[in-house]
């Protein structure tokens, strides 16, 4: 029987080393584990779920910690300990509930299984005297160096910090960079053919689950989102099983209301996985018309599938398609094409915690470059008159405003209706992107 302790623990450590060697992002590999291991109980996956997020979203702040107190700095240790040792400072900085011995004993335990018994007492020492001494832990002074101090503080490599304050300024990259440390709620898109807001909010609460309404300030004629809590497991929920939401940052949502497809019309998604904006469409379209939803491999192609059936949809169809390859068969047949495309993902950083240490400067170029390709071959396929509509989950110039006047100095028939960057933190939730493009007549 799995128990919140040492099990648990070791669970989580499997989680932070796949993640820690590459072989998972931290989303994939949390809900694996969950998915595996779905007999646990809330409290379990709860913890299981807090820590592995939390030691990967403060990484940068405890590897300071612990080099405050350990004489082999972080960067030389193995990578097991290193690991273990995070999410025991995590837990003795950020979860009070969790005692202090109980940290420090399952972490020498964890120690020993994972076969580093020479180094029990190392880890001991410097765990219980972190414990003892946490409050001595002195930081760089935010007005003597700012980038360092934020960067420490919100677990944000410099050069993310640096090439925000470039793009947007200090204030809102400091904004940005604390709103990832904030507590989130899920957050759903409603099914409109099947319920509403009104009644799935009456549904839920009947099962204990808490939800409220989204309302957007800005978008005041926005009504699909709402945000639940208190829920144990998402398929758990019959509601979910059934399709009759879908779970979709708001942020995610905007690009598809903006396109605002209509009954009838011709949608192709280019880069669709897992979906959640192939679908969108498809219901604004009440059922009407076809929603092609396009990407490179058949995992993918499945994922979308797999939510079509959820949401039981009759006008979309997932197809196999490489998005750098022109399909002349859809040349000007398009009223509106999504272009949501891969980016470096530093408008989710909540979500996926460990982007930002996988992401550089370089990587960020080629996604440009590989963006603009895609836009030039997706454009060919809007209809004059038709909608482009251009997204991604990121927050720099780099990905999104310089591809976008790229885009329209090299392609004269297209007009600029709409552009905004939706920041992190703001009311609209994760880091967000969109541009949407007016063929000319």
């Amino acid at each position: 029987m799995t128990t919140k302790g040492e099990n648990t623990r070791e669970l989580v450590l499997e989680t932070l080393l796949s993640v820690e060697k590459g072989e998972s992002y931290s989303h994939k590999a949390l809900s694996a584990l969950l998915d595996k291991y779905q007999y646990l109980s809330k409290q379990e996956r709860s913890f299981i779920t807090r820590v592995t997020l939390g030691t990967l979203e403060r990484r940068i702040e405890l590897d300071y910690i612990i080099d405050w107190f350990s004489k082999v700095k972080v960067k030389k240790m193995k990578p097991v300990i290193r690991c273990i040792l995070r999410m025991g400072v995590y837990q003795l900085k950020y979860m009070d509930s969790v005692p202090d011995s109980a940290v420090c004993n399952e972490a020498v335990k964890l120690a020993g299984k994972k076969g580093f018994g020479s180094l029990k007492g190392f880890v001991n020492g410097v765990l219980r005297s972190i414990s003892r001494n946490l409050p001595e832990v002195s930081y760089p002074s935010e007005e003597e160096k700012p980038i360092e101090a934020v960067s420490i503080r919100c677990s944000i490599p410099q050069w993310i910090l640096r090439q925000w304050r470039e793009d947007y300024g200090w204030e809102k990259t400091k904004s940005m960079a604390e709103s990832f440390l904030n507590q989130e709620r899920t957050t759903i898109r409603v099914n409109t053919m099947m319920t509403d807001r009104e009644k799935l909010i009456d549904d839920l609460k009947k099962q204990g689950i808490q939800a409220e309404k989204v309302v957007l300030r800005d978008y005041p004629d926005f009504k699909q989102g709402l945000y639940i809590w208190e829920y144990d497991y998402l398929l758990k929920i019959k509601e979910f099983a059934q399709g009759q939401f879908y779970v979709q940052d708001v942020s995610s949502m905007l690009p598809v209301w903006f396109l605002n497809p209509k009954e009838g019309d011709f949608v192709v998604d280019v880069c669709a996985a897992p979906g959640g904006k192939s679908i969108h469409a498809a219901q604004l379209m009440q059922g009407l018309g076809v929603v092609e939803a396009r990407d490179l491999t058949d995992y993918k192609v499945g994922l979308i599938e797999e939510n079509i059936a959820r949401a039981r949809l009759k006008n979309v169809k997932a197809v196999k398609w490489d998005a750098l390859i022109l399909d002349e068969s859809l040349v000007g047949k398009a009223d509106g094409v999504i272009a949501d495309l891969p980016c470096s993902g530093l408008g989710v950083l909540k979500k996926k915690p460990d982007i930002r240490y996988r992401m550089t400067r370089e990587q960020q170029e080629e996604l440009s470059r590989l963006q603009r390709q895609i836009l030039s071959n997706a454009c060919q396929y809007v209809k004059p008159g038709g909608t482009l509509l251009y997204s991604t989950c990121t927050v720099n110039k780099i990905e999104n405003e310089d591809n976008t006047a790229w885009f329209l100095e090299n392609h004269r028939e297209f007009s600029l209706a709409k552009e905004r960057q939706i920041f992190p933190g703001e009311s609209c939730g994760d880091g967000f992107y969109l541009a949407k493009m007016i063929r000319r007549l």
